[in-house]
């Protein structure tokens, strides 16, 4: 069993970014630079931000940070972002999630430009993946297949269950895994929480992905051996005994199925690094890509 370090890799491709980074500015091009979106001060998503504005602080990107209240209205967002698209010296944008209930993730994401879209949400991105385009991929999906190439985990012809079916995660992944490729070429079934037996699919799969955020739902019973897992829910679960006053957990028992899994990525320390890694080299491309540099 082999545990797969996402905190490691991550460092790695860090330095990979921040050389990238200096021969882009030694050609007289000004540093890559990220807009970052937050709403509100949920604690997670306070932690996520200040993750990537660190990260983009190491590798050379400029980056700003856009706060609103909770009660912010929806127009006063949209407005932001437009702003934003239009302000030539912002390579990509970001809205931190979860949202109040009274903004629309729809709307937001539409709002953001293609271009200027590095979280890989907005419909023509989604659809350029779908139809195997050039395209911003979505920072965690991207992560993972990175994670799946450095650690050399075998693809095609084997048989992948995503649990979980959504736009961030799940849909894509499912796209990037089954398409022609490599890494690719899987049968890939997807799960979610209407799924009737979930057991029964899991225990069939040879690459698990989680990505349902219920946190311990999937149990070592309900993982095939020798499987190689991937585990992209993280809740925060009340611990008195923690510092913090709480745990993070993934959507898998990783203690529990690491002894029966060939591959497993934990919580946290998995998955997430390389997320925002992808972040990054999407926003690196699109700072590449735009007109003006």
């Amino acid at each position: 069993m082999t545990i797969i370090d996402g905190k490691q890799t991550a460092e790695e491709y860090k330095a990979a970014l921040k050389q990238e980074v200096k021969e882009f500015v030694a050609k007289g091009k000004r540093p890559p630079c990220l807009a970052i979106l937050l709403i509100g001060n949920n604690g997670a998503s306070e932690t996520y931000v200040a993750n990537k504005l660190k990260t983009c602080h190491d590798v050379g990107f400029s980056a700003s940070l856009y706060r609103f209240e909770n009660t912010v209205s929806e127009n006063e967002v949209l407005t932001c972002i437009n702003e934003l698209n239009f302000n030539s010296n912002v390579d990509g944008i970001i809205v931190q999630s979860p949202f109040p209930n009274h903004i629309s993730p729809q709307k937001i994401n539409e709002a953001i430009h293609p271009a200027k879209d590095v979280d890989g949400f907005h419909p023509m991105n989604a659809g350029r993946l779908q139809q195997n385009k050039p395209c911003y991929i979505s920072a965690t999906p991207k992560g993972i297949m990175q994670l799946i190439e450095k650690y050399k985990i075998e693809t095609q012809g084997k048989h992948c269950v995503v649990v979980g079916r959504s736009n961030i995660v799940g849909m894509p992944m499912s796209i990037l895994l089954s398409r022609n490729s490599k890494p690719g070429n899987c049968t890939v079934t997807i799960c979610h929480s209407k799924t009737v037996d979930l057991a029964s699919f899991t225990k069939r799969a040879d690459i698990l992905i989680a990505a349902i955020g219920s946190p311990e739902l999937i149990t070592a019973d309900m993982i095939k051996e020798g499987a190689v897992v991937f585990d992209v829910g993280i809740t925060r679960v009340a611990d008195k005994t923690a510092k913090s006053g709480y745990r993070l957990k993934g959507d898998i028992n990783c203690d529990e199925a690491a002894p029966k899994s060939s591959y497993i990525t934990p919580v946290p320390g998995g998955v997430g690094p390389m997320t925002i890694i992808g972040l990054l080299q999407n926003t690196l491309l699109a700072a590449k890509n735009a007109i003006y540099n």
